[in-house]
């Protein structure tokens, strides 16, 4: 059993443990509540067999070709960590045995006056589903859906100045997507940009990444992203990882792009806390390729309003999405890939006991871990 429950116990007080929330999902991504109080989680699912080679271009080897199938879902948790379906069957692909095989589908998922809407990772004919695209889409009250707009089409029209010829996503791999003012934003990394998505499916650019870090050697995506008066997001750099070289950015409302964190690693998801305090995911802080050593490294940290750090959660594995509840308390996408399927979890991580900021980067807490109850 890989240990998942985390504790983080700074010097100048404890930290409760934090504990696992639910259980037995399949590769869970980002991650929202609803106004129903229930706790809605985008799933990769576990891919599948098909594929499109000779149909279309596909993604260059060793990480494509892909193969897919329809077995990615959103699902919905209820307070005592029940899990249930709200849609399914939808896009999931995996990346060439060769490349390991890690699975994506619905990427992310939001709220807009009170309807749920889902952004996929895994459509397109690139991705082995030759009658699909990727797209932003409303989840209806029996579970359908309906396409809101079409990516894979925008993406294909509207080249970034940049595009990474080595590492080339025909269809895109969008990631994080936050609603703001009726409208949505969402990044896709692969080909370094962030988007503004309206409900009558108008797509534009916000912001070309490509022209600040241009591939290959200088490849940075973004993936999380949040809004806290301004456009946040974080990055993921190029492999292998090397801890410390990624940061926080934020977009303001005339285009520019400033940094505003730095020194973090393997950047895959953001959100801030009620005193405005803006928490990092970082997926994977070991030097190298993610693999068995990087198991258990994932770690949340928060940026204090004076720039400093302080760490407040170690020992996840490979974590992919986190959000703060209505009662105070981060929730994390744990085992988020790499995982069989079922072992997929939502941590719950109470910050409420690391209040004092610290006094600068090397005041992180003591950490340990526990086993979690597993049942699948």
């Amino acid at each position: 059993m890989i240990p998942a429950s985390v504790a983080a116990r700074p010097a100048h007080q404890s930290l409760p443990q934090s504990s696992v929330f639910a259980t037995g999902l399949n590769n869970p991504r980002g991650l929202t509540f609803g106004p129903d109080g229930f706790l809605y989680v985008a799933e990769g699912g576990t891919g599948g067999d098909t594929q499109s080679v000779g149909t279309c271009t596909q993604v260059v080897a060793p990480v494509g070709p892909y193969s897919a199938g329809l077995t990615a879902r959103i699902s919905k948790i209820s307070s005592d960590g029940t899990v249930s379906t709200v849609a399914d069957k939808l896009p999931s692909d995996q990346l060439s045995p060769a490349f390991g095989g890690l699975v994506s589908g619905v990427a992310d998922v939001q709220f807009m006056d009170g309807a749920l809407y889902g952004i996929e990772a895994a459509g397109g004919c690139s991705h082995g589903l030759a009658d699909s695209s990727n797209t932003l889409f409303r989840v209806n009250a029996d579970g359908s859906t309906t396409t809101i707009a079409d990516l894979s089409a925008f993406l294909k029209a509207n080249p970034v100045a940049h595009p990474d010829v080595g590492d080339f996503e025909p269809d895109g791999t969008w990631y994080g997507m936050v609603a703001v003012h009726n409208v949505f934003y969402a990044t896709e990394p692969n080909s370094q940009q962030i988007d503004r998505i309206t409900l009558d499916g108008h797509v534009t650019r916000v912001v070309d990444l490509s022209t600040m870090f241009v591939p290959e050697a200088g490849w940075k995506g973004a993936t999380g992203i949040a809004y806290h008066g301004n456009i946040y997001f974080g990055q993921l750099g190029t492999f292998p990882v090397v801890p410390g070289t990624e940061s926080v950015y934020k977009v303001t409302p005339e285009g520019t792009v400033k940094q505003v964190a730095s020194g973090l690693t393997a950047i895959l998801d953001i959100a801030f806390d009620h005193q405005g305090r803006m928490y990092v995911l970082e997926d994977d802080t070991v030097a190298g390729f993610p693999g068995p050593a990087a198991i258990g490294t994932g770690q949340v940290v928060r940026i204090n309003h004076d720039g400093s750090k302080t760490t407040i959660a170690t020992g996840l594995n490979f974590p992919t999405g986190m959000a703060f509840g209505p009662d105070g308390r981060l929730y994390v996408s744990n085992n988020g890939y790499a995982f069989p399927p079922g072992q997929g979890q939502v941590v719950v991580i109470n910050t409420s006991g690391s209040d004092a900021d610290s006094q600068n980067d090397n005041s992180t807490n003591s950490v340990s871990t526990s086993e979690a109850k597993n049942e699948n």
